[in-house]
């Protein structure tokens, strides 16, 4: 495989990057949302939406932003405030979520993002860094929301294990009781987390939306939401680790195209699974080898009532 494979891959991986980021940061709180799909798919209709009608690319991108945190806003209230079961909540928002873009999309199909907009997000080389021999052509010669998603990756993991915020943050997943004891305010850590997690699985769909497409198609997101919600095992719930998983299976995305560039055929129902075929081989690799530094928060998925400890 030459550079120019790795650099797809680099693109492919990008709206699983930021979904598997904000999955991270959610299940930090010791909150489980499973509809991370749902988030994304809000977020590639509402970011697409508000680019056909603004022309503008920041604005299309705060629609999509605002309407992956509003969804997780939906949840945190169910789940937090009214205690309601997190798996089933999640598995209705993505529901919920993929009835919403095919109701908002019906009238998009065909439609192109404008001009300007591919203009804004297109690929440039960073300065120095884009010189490096190989490195610099596969992941410094890429467009905005790319290095955007690198930034966001170092961020978080400072964020959680350099900062007393993110410290906190840690001990309400791990015991929320303990950590409600000790004075932090367990809902509002949970609220704010959940609301970061939506934003970003919005972000993800609009870079699918503007970006990696750039148009409308019915279910644009293909299944990456959950792919997202399993690369977080994989990833053990550490940011760090969240570029090896996102761009591993960027390239699993796209390796079809690839092939049948070196003329080696193979059905192309075998290569579509193949991506959640490696999904399961992880999960069932990693579930086997669990360590302290791989599992997940002790409380994730567990409802917090106060009067309970």
């Amino acid at each position: 495989m030459d550079a120019s494979f790795f650099t797809a891959a680099v693109v492919a991986g990008t709206p699983l990057l930021y979904a598997i980021l904000g999955e991270v940061i959610t299940e930090k709180a010791g909150n489980l949302n499973l509809g991370v799909e749902g988030m994304m798919l809000i977020g590639a209709v509402v970011g697409f939406k508000v680019a056909l009608i603004t022309q503008n690319p920041w604005l299309s991108l705060g629609g999509a932003m605002i309407a992956g945190g509003i969804a997780a806003l939906i949840y945190a209230l169910l789940t937090v405030s009214l205690r309601a079961n997190q798996v089933v909540t999640g598995l209705t928002l993505t529901i919920f979520g993929t009835g919403f873009s095919s109701f908002m999309g019906k009238n998009l199909m065909g439609e192109v993002v404008p001009d300007n907009i591919k203009l804004a997000f297109a690929d440039f080389p960073l300065p120095l860094l884009s010189h490096i021999p190989v490195l610099g052509q596969v992941f410094f010669n890429q467009g905005i929301l790319v290095y955007g998603g690198y930034i966001a990756t170092i961020l978080a993991g400072l964020y959680l294990y350099n900062t007393q915020i993110g410290l906190n943050l840690r001990a309400v997943g791990e015991n929320t009781a303990a950590a409600d004891a000790a004075g932090i305010k367990v809902s509002l850590y949970k609220y704010i987390h959940i609301i970061i997690g939506g934003v970003l699985c919005g972000l993800a769909g609009a870079y699918l939306s503007l970006v990696y497409i750039p148009s409308w198609q019915e279910n644009v997101t293909a299944g990456r939401g959950w792919i997202a919600v399993a690369l977080v095992i994989f990833c053990k719930w550490n940011p760090y680790r969240v570029l090896v998983g996102a761009f591993l299976f960027g390239g699993l995305d796209i390796i079809g195209f690839r092939l049948q560039k070196y003329s080696f055929y193979i059905s192309q129902y075998l290569i579509d699974m193949l991506p959640y075929l490696v999904t399961i081989i992880i999960l069932i690799v990693v579930s086997a080898r669990k360590s302290i530094s791989g599992l997940p928060p002790a409380n994730l998925g567990d409802s917090y009532f106060r009067e309970e400890r």
